[in-house]
């Protein structure tokens, strides 16, 4: 199977204009992701047993919550979440509306992988810091984050990686983007050039996400 150069020239403006919209889709999942779900994660973590914010009750509501969302597959969560966009945005079509169920699927993961990077940390670091009378808040500030940096760092990187995949399968549903252009040129009218050229853009995309998120990481790992 080959690939008409003439044929990907022509399709060059809708296929920028695709690349343009995933990365906006993923622009704003990602930045929700990181304003609700490192607060979650945090939550998780100090209020667990043994914890210096220790509460069950909190615990086991926020875990449930994230437990459930993580649960539905993606395009089943994209179409229960259109009246919620609908309310949001207006419409159920295209990357803003897209935008909704990105972040609704970022938020829980993101959270976890905060959680699991802060159980990582020594415990005695945490213990000395409650010793010499640090506050809640400047323990998480100037131990928690700091020592889980590298690998929260990491887990952004996994996450934009989530984002591209599940933007790809918002094209499904009218989301717009990448995945989008694969379904209407792609698929619906068998061009074999088109999906061979989206495949190849999302994997390049990821495999820069990954070198991004790997350099960052070695940069501020200070062991």
């Amino acid at each position: 199977m080959g690939i008409d150069l003439q044929h990907v020239i022509e399709l060059m403006p809708d296929i920028t204009k695709a690349f343009g919209e995933t990365l906006y889709m993923i622009s704003i999942s990602l930045v929700i992701a990181l304003v609700i779900g490192l607060p979650l994660g945090i939550l998780l973590f100090t209020t667990d047993k043994g914890l210096f914010l220790e509460n069950r009750a909190l615990n086991s509501v926020i875990g449930f919550i994230v437990n459930m969302v993580r649960s539905v597959p993606f395009i089943i969560l994209l179409v229960a979440l259109i009246p919620l966009t609908i309310l949001i945005v207006g419409t159920p079509i295209g990357p803003g509306a897209a935008s909704v169920s990105l972040s609704a699927a970022a938020i829980p993961f993101f959270a976890r992988i905060v959680e699991t990077s802060l159980r990582e940390i020594d415990k005695g670091v945490i213990e000395a810091a409650i010793a010499v009378g640090a506050t809640p808040w400047m323990i998480i500030k100037d131990v928690l984050l700091p020592e889980a940096k590298t690998s929260i760092i990491q887990g952004v990187t996994l996450t934009v990686i989530s984002l591209v995949a599940y933007s790809a399968m918002a094209g499904v549903v009218g989301g717009g983007g990448i995945g989008d252009l694969a379904i209407r040129f792609g698929y619906y009218r068998y061009d074999n050039t088109i999906m061979v050229v989206t495949v190849v853009i999302l994997i390049l995309f990821v495999q820069v996400i990954q070198f991004a998120g790997d350099r960052i990481s070695k940069v501020i790992d200070k062991r």
